[in-house]
């Protein structure tokens, strides 16, 4: 066919079908027989046949775009997340259109809309600003993660586990007091299990603790400045004691770690540090850190399969809509480091 962009007349031309025949091949390939699908396929590899997309997308509306709303990228949790279900091209062809959102539920709903416009076939949520209803309400398939889900499909860390582990390991450890480093998590966030997990642990086992919800802020200095009171505070407080600190994430963690050293030169016996994500920077750190691994891997490939389960069943001519949401949740792996015994 030499340049010439293959039509699919040229392909009914070559394969003596008719052009509804070559278009069921592309939208509906299951409604031929296999023969027939082999016969067109041949054809299309010995034509030399390049797929239009663009014209695929105004033919069937189906624009093989997948968004996602993230909250943040300073934060290393977000940012190998998104690495990883990027990374998932490679298995499933779809494509991605990303908006960080930080500014509340009306910016959300604005990029949501410009999404819906892109004719993106599902979404992928990780930011907390709307609720799982308001999420459900727009008709495609979304799957939340780490976040709050009743209405739509999600998955999370086991994070109760996860916090036990870390605040079993301090106490093993001989900790004198255990401190958990945390945003002032609501209660509807599955992340809130880090918070209710350690103090269960700690009444449990009858060891001093303490839950520092302070840490606020919307860009990564913000935090970090936040960090270097919360850090003044605990070194102060407890000057003679061995402080367990459990960090909500490995972010924080390393924050934690480079005061401790700019103050010391060193990483004293007087501390034991545990974060909570297994994101690059805890292995990468100055001191490689302790951390509960969610198996962020994992995390984003359940996702994905369980999104793409749902966008292929709506393509079939008789698709078999969800009766109710499917929530999976990964178990974590304490990964043990420098900063602990």
């Amino acid at each position: 066919m030499g340049k010439k962009q293959v039509t699919f007349a040229d392909i009914a031309a070559y394969t003596n079908f008719s052009k509804t025949t070559i278009s069921r091949y592309f939208n509906h390939p299951d409604s031929l027989t296999l023969e027939n699908q082999e016969k067109i396929s041949q054809a299309l590899d010995t034509l030399g046949y390049k797929k239009n997309k663009l014209a695929k997308v105004l033919a069937n509306g189906k624009s093989e775009f997948i968004g996602i709303i993230i909250p943040n990228l300073y934060l290393h949790y977000y940012s190998e997340m998104l690495t990883q279900i990027l990374s998932s091209y490679r298995d499933f062809h779809y494509k991605f259109l990303v908006f960080v959102s930080d500014n509340g539920p009306s910016e959300e709903e604005q990029y949501i809309d410009e999404l819906m416009a892109y004719q993106i076939e599902g979404l992928i949520v990780l930011s907390h600003t709307l609720s799982s209803e308001k999420l459900a309400s727009y008709q495609i398939p979304v799957i939340a993660i780490e976040r709050e889900a009743e209405h739509i499909c999600g998955v999370t860390s086991d994070n109760y586990m996860g916090a036990l582990q870390a605040a079993t390991l301090l106490i093993r450890d001989k900790c004198d007091v255990l401190i958990h480093v945390n945003a002032d998590v609501p209660k509807s966030i599955p992340a809130y299990d880090r918070i209710r997990a350690f103090e269960d642990t700690c009444q449990e086992y009858h060891v001093p603790y303490e839950l520092n919800l302070n840490v606020i802020g919307d860009s990564y200095q913000d935090i970090f400045a936040q960090m270097k009171h919360i850090f003044s505070d605990i070194d102060e407080k407890y000057p003679c004691k061995k402080k367990g600190i459990f960090l909500a994430n490995d972010t924080y963690a390393n924050m934690f770690l480079n005061l401790i050293f700019q103050k010391y030169g060193c990483f004293p016996d007087s501390y034991e540090l545990v974060g909570f994500d297994n994101s690059p920077i805890a292995s990468e750190a100055i001191l490689p850190i302790t951390t509960v691994g969610q198996q962020i891997d994992l995390i984003a490939k359940t996702a994905i399969e369980l999104l793409v389960q749902q966008m292929e069943e709506r393509k079939k001519r008789r698709p078999v809509p969800l009766s109710e949401p499917i929530h999976k949740q990964i178990t974590p792996v304490l990964i043990r480091r420098d900063t602990t015994s």
